[in-house]
């Protein structure tokens, strides 16, 4: 494996999915290798162009997506997973809500200096001139319509925050998401 074009496998993300092929989580390369190890979980997709070898002689294709043998219950997965930033610039696709340009900031929709939260609700990525422009005011007093509203993500699509692309590119083969 050649490191100058992958990132070091430790660091590099496994889907987890359910026996059922829901999606359950996201877990590093190590933790799905012990599952398959100890036969807790089958290899659905494997990484292209990726091979681990053990230093006794041991290959196998990384994975990129895996599925347990068994399945697991899990309680209502309807709870909305906790705000971050990293979640509100993929939520809102590093785009603008105001003027669609790329959105690097977090512009709280009722100010913080206001009483306003960092919640999925209160806020949305803004690029620089606009959250300047808009400043301390809400959108309506800014006359700054935006383009879309923010949203609450659910916990699937929070888990799909956490994928790179070849992780996406993979679960949309298996028709398990949309290409988007």
């Amino acid at each position: 494996m050649n490191t100058a074009t992958h990132p070091p496998i430790q660091t590099q993300r496994v889907v987890l999915l359910n026996a059922s092929y829901e999606l359950l989580a996201v877990v590093d390369v190590p933790r799905a290798v012990g599952y398959l190890i100890v036969g807790k979980a089958e290899m659905v997709a494997p990484r292209p162009d990726v091979t681990l070898r053990s230093a006794g002689g041991f290959q196998m294709p990384c994975p990129a997506v895996v599925r347990l043998i068994r399945y697991v219950r899990l309680p209502v997965r309807s709870l909305v997973p906790a705000w971050t930033r990293r979640g509100l610039f993929q939520r809102d696709g590093h785009r603008c809500a105001y003027c669609g340009d790329r959105g690097i900031t977090v512009d709280h929709l009722l100010p913080v200096s206001r009483g306003g939260r960092s919640t999925w609700m209160n806020t949305v990525a803004a690029c620089i001139r606009c959250n300047q422009r808009k400043a301390d005011r809400t959108p309506a007093e800014a006359a700054m319509p935006l383009r879309w509203g923010p949203t609450e993500p659910t916990v699937r699509t929070a888990l799909l925050f956490g994928l790179g692309a070849t992780e996406r590119a993979v679960l949309a083969e298996l028709g398990l998401v949309d290409v988007a």
